[in-house]
């Protein structure tokens, strides 16, 4: 992947207030609302979206007054930079207290993926304003954080010789509901990645190529099977059954080997 300068990428922090019954956002309390940024692997060498705004909308107020603007500035996101564990802040806002319905992100102009070593513009056309539902609640004095799970392997479309268009693909967890798998695949060589698998819906990282170290984050709580699947095709594949994940909780799987 071609070095790029990169937004300051931060450890996923943990400090979360139950949720519950609250007022609506004309409360005169404040609570903080912190959105993060993470990616699963791809197949292209990168895929960086320029944001440009975004937004959350409160509950009960109507599709055009209701939008509360929680970054505006513009910024480039590099996606395939997004994983394993790395994270980027997406928007941090002082929101008043009460009940949101909605993420909103406007995609700007300059988003491109990178196919071997040549850049290619991304068409946006189909999905410059994406909404994302997702009922919330800002709790006075309190820190709120969701998890946007960008699938930049699922949102890129080649649509025919090297036009690639956006159609975004975005899993998003509170991370109050939400935990983490992590662990080591051995020997390093296997090149492994590895799936957290919860009925039909499936979160993949891949390995650390120095470390063979693993994290999947924003997983919702449950009993998942997880798979190794080493990429080296000597090795073979292990799944590991009745891993429990636990909100704002880590599952530690240790260190796996793959024969």
């Amino acid at each position: 992947m071609t070095s790029k300068p990169l937004i300051i990428l931060f450890l996923a922090i943990g400090i979360i207030s139950l949720i519950c019954c609250s007022s609506s956002p004309t409360s005169s309390g404040y609570g903080e609302l912190r959105l993060t940024l993470i990616d699963s692997p791809s197949a292209v060498s990168e895929v960086n979206i320029v944001v440009t705004k975004v937004e959350v909308h409160s509950s009960g107020l109507d599709s055009l007054s209701g939008w509360v603007t929680v970054r505006s500035d513009t910024a480039t996101y590099y996606l395939l930079q997004l994983e394993n564990g790395a994270n980027a802040i997406l928007g941090n806002k002082m929101l008043p207290a009460g009940k949101y319905t909605q993420v909103r992100l406007t995609i700007g102009s300059g988003s491109n993926v990178m196919i071997g070593t040549t850049s290619y513009p991304l068409d946006i056309s189909a999905a410059s304003t994406i909404k994302l539902n997702n009922n919330f609640t800002i709790l006075e004095n309190t820190l709120y954080q969701l998890t946007l799970d960008f699938n930049a392997d699922k949102s890129i479309v080649l649509t025919g010789g090297n036009n690639y268009k956006l159609q975004p693909v975005i899993r998003i967890e509170a991370n109050i509901t939400s935990g983490t798998i992590w662990g080591t695949v051995t020997p390093v060589a296997a090149r492994a990645s590895v799936s957290a698998i919860l009925g039909v819906d499936t979160v993949t990282t891949d390995c650390d190529t120095t470390t063979g170290a693993f994290k999947i984050m924003a997983l919702p709580a449950g009993t998942y099977s997880v798979l190794v699947a080493p990429t080296n095709a000597t090795y073979y594949d292990t799944t590991i059954a009745n891993v429990v994940v636990t909100a704002q909780a880590n599952t530690d799987l240790g260190t796996m080997e793959v024969h």
